[in-house]
């Protein structure tokens, strides 16, 4: 078929289409029922399964969606004899129904998403890598050019051996996600190496597709679906097991994959492998003793808020106190703490979670995070009435955290005495041991970072003094690490709330009012830690500017 002959079809088709939406609204409008396009509405697989695909398709109805007892229909004709039969069921099994007028095209992208039997019986929701072939991985990959060449030669071994070097190397090689992204002649892989991603080739779409397959079966994700956004997860067993949440995005040119990787080594984490000086470690220790107040990691996504806050839990974790959490979803499991997941659809969410939660008499309290209003104020009355309460908030820096509560809806009042400190903190990677090297550092460096540390805090000590003898670190490139740069430390600015901070908060300040203040008081700025770990030798000034934005 012609180009022409194709566009002619495709308009015809969006036609077609516009025709059956326009005619289901006038069928709504007449039945006084709500008319709805399901091409704009994510279907819910576990309230569709409540009735069969069978049922669903005799009747000309689709389950959408369901909040606790209420469950959202679709329908093709509310009036029909089958449709007030399945209501009349559902209604004596507690449901409440709420009827929505579509398409036959709608209903049909509803019954799509019932799972195939096929993939019922393939799915299996783990990979298990044998110790075998992964120490030969270990052994076998000491970069990434040895391998793409390992991968290179998995083309024409399956899409099974395919991902399962995919995955075993991504953990050799320590990463946190895998991305294949489409383009037009052909797929792009790569992993995000300590916090950036690294191209490591590309894949000819004869390869990507049995490979997209593989993935949507073990991530329990549908296979007929190719125009909506899917989540799903499983688990890699090695030595131990480690859940992979995947994420699949339709985009121009073909089916987006990201796979993040959950590795449990992350909980064994302590503040000092972090990159916590000693003068904030003192205080955090100190804060953590207290039995009441809120603590907060802020920070945009992917900065290490919950790894801080899981290395807070192991240095309190003792028999003698409770700790439930509640994550959206469960990163990593913590061994003696009673970890528990929202789950909006089923009215399980941060705000109602923290209800309950508070009724179980805890000690200690992690909310994953704080987005809204309620969930806020339930948490810092939670930290006023007994609790040690331990979350994480998008804010750019720790100042940050006073207006953005504000913002949020919080009354100053209230925010003042609940708080204890705020800590902000980004990643930045260290320097590879074995391979970097210390140069002289330039004047303008100099007087830049003389200027940077101008203000510094008693509290915190410049590993050296600032002149012209002073050497720091230059990343090279070698086999062990192919960037230059092995592993990643956090810089980190925190500051507490006293007294005069409170009568401050209480005025509902500008975050300049409250940094200023906090400087005032002592806070070591991310810049200037970031400073301190430059002339520390544990990272480049192209690092930290790469993270931070420039400022020498």
């Amino acid at each position: 078929m012609d180009t022409k002959a194709e566009e002619q079809k495709s308009l015809l088709e969006k036609v077609r289409r516009q025709e059956e939406e326009n005619r289901a609204r006038i069928i709504a409008d007449q039945r006084g029922f709500p008319y709805i396009n399901l091409s704009f509405i994510p279907i819910e697989t576990d309230a569709l399964s409540i009735l069969s695909k069978a049922k669903s398709q005799a009747a000309k109805i689709a389950i959408m969606n369901q909040e606790v007892k209420t469950l959202r229909l679709a329908v093709l004709d509310p009036d029909s004899t089958d449709v007030q039969a399945i209501i009349n069921e559902l209604e004596k099994k507690g449901y409440n129904i709420k009827m929505f007028v579509v398409s036959p095209s709608s209903l049909e992208k509803a019954w799509n998403q019932y799972p195939a039997e096929r993939e019922e019986k393939e799915i299996t929701g783990e990979v298990a890598i044998t110790k075998l072939v992964f120490d030969k991985l270990q052994t076998e990959i000491k970069n990434l050019n040895v391998f793409k060449a390992i991968l290179e030669k998995l083309f024409i071994g399956g899409a099974t051996q395919l991902v399962e070097a995919v995955l075993a190397g991504a953990m050799v090689l320590d990463a946190s996600d895998i991305h294949f992204e489409p383009e037009k002649e052909a797929v792009r892989f790569r992993l995000r190496l300590d916090g950036v991603l690294e191209d490591i080739l590309t894949l000819p779409y004869s390869a990507y597709k049995p490979l997209l397959d593989r993935v949507k079966l073990l991530s329990g994700l549908k296979l007929n679906i190719h125009e909506q956004a899917q989540d799903g997860r499983f688990t890699i067993i090695v030595t131990n097991e480690i859940e992979i949440r995947t994420s699949i995005l339709p985009g121009a040119w073909g089916e987006n994959i990201v796979m993040r990787i959950l590795n449990p080594e992350a909980t064994k984490l302590t503040l000092e492998n972090l990159g916590f000086r000693e003068d904030d470690l003192k205080i955090i220790h100190d804060e953590l003793r207290k039995p009441t107040g809120m603590i907060l990691a802020t920070g945009p996504t992917g900065s290490g808020k919950t790894t801080t806050l899981y290395a807070f839990i192991k240095l309190i974790l003792t028999s003698e106190i409770k700790i439930i959490t509640i994550e959206d979803p469960i990163e990593y499991h913590i061994m003696g703490v009673s970890q528990t997941q929202v789950e909006p659809d089923k009215g399980y969410t941060f705000a109602n979670g923290l209800r309950s939660i508070v009724r179980q008499d805890p000690d200690v309290i992690l909310v994953g995070e704080i987005r809204d209003l309620e969930t806020a104020e339930i948490a810092m009355h939670a930290s006023l009435t007994g609790h040690l309460v331990l979350s994480t908030l998008h804010t750019n820096d720790a100042p940050g955290t006073i207006p953005r509560l504000i913002d949020l809806g919080v009354k100053p009042p209230i925010i003042a005495p609940a708080i204890n400190v705020a800590i902000a903190q980004r990643l930045v990677r260290r320097v590879c041991k074995k391979c970097a090297e210390m140069r002289p550092i330039t004047k303008p460096e100099l007087e830049s970072l003389k200027k940077v540390m101008a203000n510094l805090s008693a509290r915190a000590k410049l590993p050296v003094d600032l002149n012209e003898k002073v050497k720091i670190p230059v990343a090279n490139k070698c086999p062990d690490c192919d960037t230059g740069y092995s592993g990643r430390i956090a810089v980190v600015e925190l500051f507490q709330i006293d007294d005069e901070m409170e009568r401050l908060i209480i005025t509902s300040p500008a975050e300049a009012e409250v940094r200023a203040n906090a400087k005032r008081k002592g806070m070591v700025t991310m810049i200037q830690d970031a400073a301190i770990k430059i002339l520390s030798g544990m990272t480049t000034i192209e690092e930290a500017e790469r993270v931070l934005g420039k400022f020498i």
